[in-house]
């Protein structure tokens, strides 16, 4: 078994990769030829017509019946199709965010643009907040508008030509970006120490987490938004983002969360935490379709 997955990783180095990356860069080619709009109706339409087959989808309908367990069964196979047809509009945008940068006026309407710029200037370290709603990359591109330099956490793909394709293509939204594990930590307190700003998606399950309610059902939930904030006096700003059609979006930025200090710090985490979650919940609930079901979000 190990000389198999050793002799497997060798293939990965040697050729592998290789493949699949110049696959994944004629693909890209592609989108960027045909321009955002027809990319992203691309994107969406082999989403929507591919993804509700993929044995991905019974994560899907899983977690959509435990969401919402009075919805009729058309109603949820709506939601899958609208989830997939999401997903696949928003992958197909990576190679145009430089585009969406450039055409932010034509393309987004902003709404409270000044918590972010009261985020960027109060001289405090802060942290944007947001989950993985429409295209979630607007978030970071409307913080970088209001001069907020966000520090992220990335999974590194294992595929070392993809890593740098995406890095290329993320490269519009600026900050830095901090590898996912115990590299992520380290980076996210010393921005915070140095007065600067993270940004977090903070809706996926961490089994080093905690459980609490998201959409009527626990979940294991990560505390490092809690942490960051109570720890550095941070304040958290939530951004949504909802796509009204098309590439066309609605990026809303909401006041600081006011979370509560009782000098029990593993109460009042807990509390924010939960605190948090039901702002999801209810940014789900508003358009579930946009939201990303594909990630097992519950225990089994």
């Amino acid at each position: 078994m190990a000389r198999h997955s050793e002799a497997r990783r060798r293939w990965d180095r040697r050729v592998g990769y290789r493949l699949e990356a110049a696959a994944a860069w004629l693909f890209l080619g592609l989108l960027r030829r045909l321009g955002i709009d027809r990319a992203s109706a691309l994107g969406g339409w082999l989403a929507r017509t591919l993804g509700p087959r993929l044995g991905a989808s019974k994560t899907v309908l899983r977690n959509i019946d435990r969401a919402f367990p009075a919805m009729t069964a058309a109603e949820r196979a709506t939601v899958l199709a609208d989830a997939w047809e999401n997903f696949g509009r928003t992958m197909a945008e990576y190679v145009h965010l430089g585009t969406l940068a450039a055409e932010w006026d034509q393309r987004v309407e902003m709404v409270g643009a000044e918590h972010l710029q009261a985020l960027a200037g109060d001289g405090r370290p802060g942290i944007a907040m947001t989950g993985h709603f429409a295209n979630w990359e607007l978030t970071a591109l409307a913080c970088a508008r209001a001069g907020v330099e966000l520090t992220f956490v990335f999974r590194q793909p294992n595929n070392p030509y993809v890593a740098r394709m995406l890095a290329e293509a993320r490269a519009p939204l600026g900050g830095a970006m901090v590898p996912k594990g115990r590299e992520a930590a380290r980076g996210l307190m010393l921005t915070m120490r140095r007065g600067g700003h993270a940004g977090l998606l903070v809706d996926q399950k961490l089994n080093e987490g905690i459980a609490v309610p998201f959409l009527g059902r626990d979940a294991m939930t990560g505390t490092v938004l809690a942490d960051l904030a109570l720890r550095y006096d941070a304040p958290v700003v939530p951004i949504r983002t909802t796509r009204l059609g098309g590439a066309r979006f609605r990026v809303e930025a909401f006041p600081p969360l006011d979370f509560a200090r009782s000098g029990d710090l593993r109460a009042d985490v807990a509390a924010a935490m939960r605190q948090v979650n039901d702002l999801l919940s209810d940014w789900v609930r508003r358009a579930p379709g946009q939201w990303l079901w594909q990630h097992r979000r519950w225990p089994d």
